[in-house]
């Protein structure tokens, strides 16, 4: 799925999710639960990933 196609999916703009996504722009609670329902993950799974370990 390309990047336009999911900030569509989740009702978002491709330029605000882009911006997002690498780390230009800081994301809203409200958004960063549209990303993650895009994803199918609960705002825990997402930040229970390995991403988020102990550094």
């Amino acid at each position: 799925m390309s990047q336009e196609e999911f900030a569509n999916l989740i009702g978002m703009s491709r330029s605000y999710f882009g911006e997002v996504e690498t780390g230009k722009r800081n994301v809203a609670a409200v958004n960063l639960e549209k990303i993650t329902k895009g994803l199918g993950v609960s705002l825990a799974e997402f930040f229970d990933s390995e991403f988020f370990g102990e550094r």
